[in-house]
């Protein structure tokens, strides 16, 4: 049986999104963790659900939040589409992998599975639909992500150098890989930042799909106001 037969008979593959949310956000100085915060009476996180929720293409979304997450059922909506996990791990990369190995006797190997952050309140289904398009075919994955345009300066022992922009760019999410791959790179790496990240480091070289500004990763006090002016202009 040659390959591309087996390949033929394959069922297509399925797309789910996992939102590692068990993060507290330190750097917001807030009183509830960053995702909680809202954004035209929804939370950051209810924003970020609903972008994925509504995504024709997308059948399920599952969010990982610590055992003893107090906010989530106050300021998450419950829907079919919708599971909530309370597994969530030290890291971003133990939540990710403990959300996914709930999902063992869910998903095939082939499958896709599109990680985002929660504090991305502004991911649209243009972008969504781009990052599908142009990684569905490819052998790895990738993740949408912003080219470097400004001076890129690195400072050192307080010495200030400036570093060549060529080939820099901004990670963002969602990033999207198959379900097998990405556990077997995530049980390889115990310190990442993002799950392309855990893929490099097995030597694949994931796909960069242009995302925009408006998918912006609230981190900061004045990130709020910033996202809250993208998304209004997308209404």
């Amino acid at each position: 049986m040659t390959e591309e037969f087996k390949q033929q008979q394959q069922p297509a593959p399925r797309y789910v999104a996992l939102i590692p949310a068990a993060g507290v956000g330190t750097r917001m100085g807030a009183n509830s963790p960053k995702q909680y915060l809202t954004i035209a009476g929804k939370s950051i996180l209810q924003h970020a659900v609903n972008a994925l929720m509504n995504f024709p293409g997308i059948s399920h979304t599952y969010v990982v939040v610590s055992e003893d997450d107090a906010f989530v059922d106050n300021f998450l909506q419950k829907a079919d589409q919708l599971t909530v996990l309370r597994c969530g791990g030290a890291t971003r990369r133990d939540s990710v992998r403990n959300g996914l190995a709930y999902l063992a006797d869910q998903l095939d190997a082939h499958d896709w599975v599109l990680v985002h952050d929660a504090a991305r309140p502004g991911l649209t289904p243009a972008l969504l639909q781009k990052l599908i398009d142009q990684v569905g075919s490819h052998p790895v994955g990738g993740l949408l992500a912003l080219p470097v345009v400004d001076t890129v300066k690195r400072v050192i022992d307080g010495k200030v150098a400036t570093i060549s922009r060529d080939g820099l760019w901004l990670a963002q999410t969602p990033q999207m890989f198959r379900y097998a791959m990405l556990c077997d790179a995530l049980d390889q790496a115990e310190q990442v930042t993002d799950e392309s990240s855990a893929l490099e480091l097995m030597g694949y070289a994931p796909l960069l799909v242009e995302g925009h500004a408006c998918n912006m990763k609230v981190t900061l006090p004045s990130d709020l106001l910033m996202a809250t002016q993208y998304m209004q202009r997308n209404k």
